[in-house]
């Protein structure tokens, strides 16, 4: 399956971020190092290995494009595979917040070792979708194309002090 999406920093919460629905999110990586990626991750209590790939004839877009395949997997094996990541595990609770045409924004907001750090992606059914986005007053930079804010290199990190240290 094809995901097409942006992401953001956050400006600032939305007001009574209680009433959105959300998910404790647990996951890691078994590839951070190159392609494709794998995820291990647990969603409440379900539980998926992932398997992303994205194309280098693409990387000139403002959005990302992957191609993405979750299989559900049992709470053994997330519990195997969980020991075998590369890096961090990273914990967040993801709102899923309603906008205009149809989209939802999944605001991420990360504990632990990410404490602090607060991203937001909007997924695309398809690319022209992306040209009549208009983000909302709390989306902050756009960083869809900064590797530095992908959840595989953000694993990698002990603290988000990291990210400005980095260079890429």
């Amino acid at each position: 399956m094809k995901e097409i999406e942006k992401k953001f920093l956050v400006n600032k919460l939305p007001i009574d971020l209680k009433k959105y629905a959300s998910d404790k999110i647990v996951q890691g990586y078994l590839n951070t190092k190159s392609e494709p990626v794998l995820r291990v991750r647990a969603k409440n209590d379900k539980y998926f290995l992932t398997y992303k790939s994205s194309n280098p004839e693409l990387k000139s877009l403002d959005y990302n494009i992957c191609d993405e395949y979750e299989l559900p997997i049992s709470l053994e094996a997330f519990e195997h595979l969980k020991k075998k990541i590369d890096g961090n595990l990273i914990i967040k609770n993801r709102y899923n917040i309603k906008l205009d045409n149809n989209l939802t924004a999944e605001l991420d907001v990360f504990d632990n070792q990410l404490k602090g750090l607060i991203l937001v992606e909007v997924e695309f059914k398809k690319e022209e979708d992306i040209k009549n986005f208009v983000k909302p007053d709390w989306f902050g930079k756009d960083v869809s194309k900064n590797k530095k804010y992908r959840n595989s290199f953000l694993s990698t990190l002990s603290s988000i002090e990291e990210i400005n240290d980095e260079n890429n």
